[in-house]
């Protein structure tokens, strides 16, 4: 679900770097990461909502590092978060040349435990530096270690906030993920997908008794198999919703 107002600035006489091109974004909920957690096809999961109850600025093409660490320094500027940098692409208000990869501001290896009111996610660690490389299909997420400051990114997204109001009671994704329903999921595959047909299989194809020699090859074929098919397929991950001042999933 996305807010697809248009903004129309702010009031109260912000200074802004005159040579930015600053679109203006409105509240709104965006709706991001990934519901597939297979290794080829997934994302940075959970997919979860996220509500920005502030308007911003935010540039509309990525500003190479070292004019924004200037901007930065003397000015109300930051760095985006994924969240707003999502709303704002959402809306069509951002572009890049192909192949230009803009940082962000979030640091994880994943969503969990990310608070959702826009602000930037930090993770354990603060985890791994997330980028948009911009290609002909458009915006693609990819991450990598977190770089020196030398090496940062040749270019970045700058934001200038409206009053955000980030309090420590705001609505957030549960810290760890549901490691026993994966667990289960993965053993009801396994044994779905990969050892009840290993035994059909030697039960009407294999010789005389190689069920009764050969069980358990059978059952770690079956398993392998079974994880072998997550590198394509597994079930669509619950996606977290805000629903009455709660985070739900379904």
């Amino acid at each position: 679900m996305v807010n697809t107002d248009g903004g129309t600035g702010f009031s109260g006489g912000l200074i802004l770097p005159g040579s930015i091109e600053w679109a203006d974004v409105k509240p709104g909920m965006v709706v991001m990461g990934s519901a597939d957690r297979s290794i080829l096809f997934g994302g940075i999961g959970p997919r979860h909502e996220v509500s920005i109850g502030y308007s911003f600025k935010i540039s509309r093409i990525p500003v190479p590092s070292s004019e924004a660490l200037k901007i930065i320094q003397s000015s109300e500027a930051d760095i985006a978060s994924e969240s707003e940098w999502e709303l704002a692409n959402s809306r069509g208000l951002l572009s890049a040349e192909i192949g230009c990869i803009e940082g962000l501001e979030d640091r994880h290896h994943g969503y969990w435990g990310k608070i959702c009111d826009g602000r930037p996610h930090y993770g354990v660690n603060r985890g791994l530096q997330n980028l948009r490389h911009w290609s002909k299909s458009g915006p693609v997420p990819i991450q990598r270690p977190t770089l020196s400051e030398a090496e940062e990114t040749e270019s970045v997204r700058l934001v200038i906030r409206e009053d955000p109001d980030w309090s420590d009671n705001s609505l957030a994704i549960p810290i760890r993920k549901d490691n026993q329903r994966i667990v289960f999921e993965e053993a009801l595959i396994s044994l779905f997908l990969g050892v009840l047909p290993s035994f059909l299989w030697a039960y009407y194809n294999a010789s005389d008794g190689y069920i009764r020699e050969g069980w358990l090859n059978l059952i770690l074929g079956g398993i392998f198999f079974g994880l072998f098919t997550s590198l394509f397929w597994r079930p669509k991950q619950p996606t977290w919703h805000i629903k009455s001042g709660r985070m739900i999933s379904k």
